[in-house]
């Protein structure tokens, strides 16, 4: 499958191919990344077809598929009297062929000429490359073992003398062009069934871009309204929603209000509610109202559009096991190699008569059966398989070293807000100092937040616009990382933030300070305001709970992860959280790059550590993790910013996350298992040890037949993936 020192992790990679005419999509190899030419052809490490890079809806046939397919079945029509003429003593109720000696043979070599030649030339043309750039692979030994059969069988029909007296005076020495021939015909069949479960992998990226609807309903300026292609929705645009339909972009609602089931792209079961101001993502679908909408992302930007490209590279890289296979197939074709002389000289020396003949036919069954194809082809098919399984599920891996180390995995650090909370948090309490009033209090607040991208501001925000304050721009605003924000409204300088904000201000709080701590031991999370140096009042947030947070706490507990919240709050309201939740490792008031060196500290404990976190508060935490997992919320998901990105952003997404490592990376280790066990027992049996003992040997065409089953199993192994339950 792999080549011999060329692909071995140490070296560098094969160059990449520039080959076919301008204008062709960009294929690949699923096994060798690195290859990427435009339009089809074989890769010329292992020499395996190219697989397109982007997964399209179009109905094109693949055209290595068709090419193989034909080639199958005129080799098949040609090699079918072949195996009739060859093993008629097996079948007597055949009736008897009108041509003997030569004739017969002849004949035979013209059946299997057009099979070895033209059937099998695509083979003789990988394996020639693969000599020609010291990349041996699996169409080596295919093109040595067919070669060799075809070539013999020639040469006795050419000089049948000559071998008769070498072969001790026999009357006919017995020929092997049904051998090649059906060999052949066997290989091309592998070959097409391998491609069909290859085009399979990609199916579940196919069932992502079928959601997206054809055309939207495009409202124009004169208020007349046209189905136009998806293609031709531009930012901005206004689009009309129907009940039933399919909404076309990402964008947010302007007027209406619905229900949006979308199921399909975080696994929400109910539908969820979608008013003025909500945003939508393209291709859930519109359950009940009407309504429209503005379009902010459309074509590549799309939430859907992102999963693909994301899904379709993290197909194309490389898991960590895969070293594994790198370095026995690296050396594994030139062992069998050596091993098929050894089998030949073995028989040629010392088996029975007629020697040669025994020599050839084993040789040729080692050189067959043990083709590296399942070796190479049991990791990435896998990675495939389950990435594509992830993103129908909500679950999108970034690349295959996430998901191999995510099941190592032992601890999971935790962020609280957006996390283990909605995330969408709401002003429940203002209360104001002596010398202050509420309103101005929160519209203070609430002007300064209009700068501020914190996750509390818009709750902040909220609440004033509840009570119709007015707002005022921030001059001179400033955020001060894991403390909180100041700014000058209405020429009275404004600070909104924790303690050790205040503090630093030298703004005394000490009159508010117990009632903060009240709100805190609710699990509210509390802000102090200071207006022109002194402390103004507090307001206090109050961040639900997730619905599905406490039962995904107790599945990833149950699996043997240690449970870390970390959090900027006060340590007063995580502990709040903590308690509800069971979690009883908690550090709380932390700034932003305290998460990360908290990280290192556990990975020097030898710790495997996965954080979880929105993605973008949490960065230099997701950086420092083994696995960062960006608890993604709709179009806002942070896809870049983590190994694993949550499309809905819940921590079942987690426990998904985990299942769909573990069925994995257990596919893989089932498939290589395999492919090991397949190659260590068939060489020898080829080989023929079982002979002195049983008077048994394996066929070349058994051997074909067998090398073909290991492939396809390998690949039927990893799409059961597909169905895997997360």
């Amino acid at each position: 499958m792999h080549g011999h020192k060329a692909c071995c992790p140490h070296n560098k990679p094969a160059p990449v191919v520039h080959a076919a005419a301008a204008g062709d999509a960009i294929y690949t190899c699923p096994m060798h990344p690195q290859i990427r030419q435009q339009g089809p052809g074989s890769c010329p490490i292992c020499g395996m077809a190219l697989e397109p890079e982007s997964v399209t809806l179009s109905d094109a046939p693949d055209p290595e598929l068709a090419d193989m397919t034909r080639r199958f079945w005129v080799s098949a029509l040609l090699s079918l009297p072949l195996m009739l003429m060859t093993m008629k003593h097996l079948l007597p109720f055949l009736p008897p062929l009108p041509l003997h000696g030569q004739e017969a043979l002849w004949l035979q070599f013209a059946l299997a000429t057009p099979v070895v030649l033209w059937g099998g030339w695509p083979f003789f043309v990988r394996g020639w490359a693969s000599l020609q750039s010291h990349n041996l692979n699996m169409f080596t030994l295919i093109a040595i073992g067919v070669g060799i059969a075809y070539l013999y069988s020639l040469a006795v029909a050419l000089f049948p003398g000559d071998f008769a007296q070498w072969f001790g005076g026999a009357e006919q020495v017995h020929v092997y062009f049904e051998a090649a021939a059906v060999i052949t015909t066997l290989v091309l069949l592998g070959q097409v069934l391998e491609l069909k479960a290859r085009a399979r992998t990609s199916q579940a990226m196919r069932a992502l871009l079928d959601l997206a609807p054809k055309t939207a309903r495009l409202i124009r300026a004169d208020s007349s309204e046209a189905d136009v292609p998806l293609a031709g929705v531009q930012k901005g645009d206004r689009l009309r929603v129907r009940p039933g339909e399919k909404i076309p972009v990402d964008g947010v609602i302007m007027e209406g209000a619905s229900a949006v089931d979308q199921s399909m792209m975080t696994g929400e079961s109910m539908p969820v509610e979608k008013n003025p101001g909500d945003k939508v993502t393209g291709a859930t679908l519109n359950v009940s109202g009407s309504f429209i909408m503005r379009a902010e992302r459309v074509g590549h930007e799309t939430l859907l559009a992102q999963i693909v490209e994301m899904v379709s590279k993290a197909q194309r890289t490389r898991a960590p096991i895969q070293r594994l296979a790198d370095v026995v197939a690296g050396w594994f074709v030139p062992a069998v190699v050596v091993t098929a002389v050894l089998t030949a000289l073995a028989w040629g020396f010392f088996g029975p008569e007629p020697r040669l003949a025994y020599a050839l036919v084993n040789a040729v069954a080692v050189l067959i059966i043990a083709c590296p194809c399942a070796l190479g082809l049991a990791t990435p098919m896998s990675i495939m398989a389950g990435t594509g399984r992830g993103a129908l599920a909500g679950v999108l891996i970034r690349d295959a070293e996430a998901l191999e180390t995510l099941e190592k995995v032992d601890t999971l650090v935790i962020d609280k807000t957006g996390t283990l909370t909605e995330g969408k948090p709401k002003l429940i309490t203002v209360i104001a100092a002596s010398g202050f009033d509420e309103t101005t209090v929160l519209r203070m607040a609430a002007s300064l937040e209009l700068g501020s991208e914190h996750p509390l501001a818009a709750a902040i925000i909220s609440g004033a616009k509840e009570k119709n304050l007015p707002l005022a721009p921030a001059s001179e605003f400033e955020a001060v990382s894991g403390k909180g924000i100041i700014g000058i409204i209405e020429g009275r300088k404004v600070a909104l933030g924790n303690l050790v904000l205040l503090s630093a201000l030298s703004i005394p709080v000490n009159a508010i300070k117990d009632q903060a701590e009240t709100y805190r031991q609710k699990g509210q999370t509390v802000m102090f305001v200071g207006i022109d140096g002194k402390a103004a009042g507090l307001l206090a947030v109050a961040d639900p709970i997730k619905a599905t947070t406490a039962e995904a706490l107790r599945l990833l507990k149950e699996s043997g992860l240690r449970i870390i919240m970390l959090t900027g709050d006060s340590p007063t309201t995580a502990e709040a959280v903590a308690r509800k939740l069971g979690i009883t490792d908690v550090e709380a008031g932390i700034l932003p790059e305290r998460k990360g060196a908290i990280i290192r500290e556990l990975q020097a404990k030898r710790r495997k550590v996965a954080m979880a976190g929105d993605g973008i508060n949490d960065a230099p935490a997701l950086a420092s993790a083994d696995v960062g997992i960006a608890m993604g919320n709709g179009t806002d998901v942070a896809m870049e910013s983590a190994g694993v990105t949550l499309i809905k952003g819940d921590l079942m997404g987690i426990v998904r996350a985990r299942n769909l490592s573990h069925a994995t990376m257990r596919n893989i280790r089932q498939n290589l298992f395999f492919a090991f066990i397949y190659n260590i027992l068939g060489i020898p049996l080829a080989a023929g040890v079982l002979y002195p003992f049983f008077g048994l040997l394996l066929s070349p065409v058994i051997a074909s037949a067998a090398m073909a089953f290991s492939s396809v199993s390998v690949i039927a192994n990893a799409l059961r993936l597909g169905k895997a339950k997360l």
